[in-house]
């Protein structure tokens, strides 16, 4: 489980073993014989080796999930949006960094959507200029 979902990842945010290998080294600097390379996590994705604990905390911090979820324990299939525009993460849409007045904006326009969406029937379905959309 852990090598498919390190490379998934990986994948998702479009980096290269070795583009990886040197964010990590920068988010947690360490030793220059502890630090990780592009073959070590190609091994690793490969399921020819295997990380210690620490390399695991690293790689888990930086793609910002559980260490449980990496290693296959949970699913994490769950995010909130609130949380995530409050942190002090760097948000991109379409690879354009968000300012916090973006963040903010997006923050009151997801909340003002659900808000509304609570406090409409479901049955009436969504809504067109010319009335109900039959679906």
């Amino acid at each position: 489980m852990f090598p498919e979902r390190l490379r998934a990842l990986r994948k998702g945010q479009q980096l290269t073993l070795e583009e990886l290998a040197r964010a990590i080294n920068k988010d947690s600097p360490t030793d220059k014989e502890h630090e990780s390379t592009g073959s070590q996590i190609g091994n690793w994705e490969r399921g020819i080796r295997t990380p210690n604990y620490v390399e695991i905390q690293r790689l888990a911090k930086f793609f910002d999930v559980t260490m449980d979820y990496l290693t296959g324990l949970t699913e994490n299939n769950t995010y909130d949006l609130a949380k995530l525009f409050i942190s002090d993460k760097s948000l991109q849409f379409n690879g354009k960094d968000l300012s916090s007045k973006d963040r903010y904006e997006i923050y009151q326009l997801i909340s003002g959507y659900v808000h509304g969406r609570s406090n409409v029937p479901h049955e009436q379905g969504p809504r067109t200029e010319q009335g109900r959309l039959d679906i």
